[in-house]
């Protein structure tokens, strides 16, 4: 009996670790590779309002920040009175106002079994009592480079370059 109890233990002990193993995913830094290391450190100030938010099906270090044109989970208009709301398959933490400025702190590669995603983390500017000043750029990206090997870009419906 003990023997059958230590066979069904180390079966679920394996079974764990494949399921473990397939669905990890391995995040890496590339801020030093040719096509991303001028991006680390260029600032850019958003064109419109966004949400921070965490979706319910896919778990991030960072809140991420979108609109509903990327996210169509996210209400259409930002209102901030929605702020702390659980919506379906997401959760409203913050807003992010027209002319606030950021800058890409550091551009990470997060592959799995499926698929690789490259990602910005961006920093909220001169805004120190946020509760979120770090976030997940995701969703602002226009990915349509990566096919090509390029790096993807903001997209300008959502900021621009801040010239200095």
């Amino acid at each position: 009996m003990f023997k059958w109890i230590l066979v069904a233990v180390g079966v679920v002990l394996i079974g764990g670790f494949v399921f473990w193993q397939r669905n990890s995913v391995k995040t890496s830094y590339v801020n030093g590779l040719s096509q991303y290391n001028k991006l680390p450190g260029r600032e850019f100030i958003f064109e419109c309002d966004c949400y921070l938010f965490k979706l319910a099906s896919h778990p991030t270090d960072y809140p991420l920040i979108g609109t509903h044109e990327t996210v169509s989970e996210l209400p259409a208009a930002v209102q901030d009175k929605l702020v702390g709301s659980a919506l379906p398959g997401v959760r409203l933490l913050d807003t992010v106002r027209t002319g606030t400025r950021f800058k890409i702190v550091s551009v990470r590669r997060d592959e799995s079994r499926t698929k690789t995603n490259v990602t910005f983390e961006i920093l909220l500017l001169g805004e120190t009592e946020r509760k979120y000043p770090r976030l997940d750029a995701f969703f602002l990206l226009d990915h349509s480079l990566e096919s090509t090997g390029a790096a993807p870009q903001v997209r300008e419906a959502y900021a621009v370059a801040r010239v200095r």
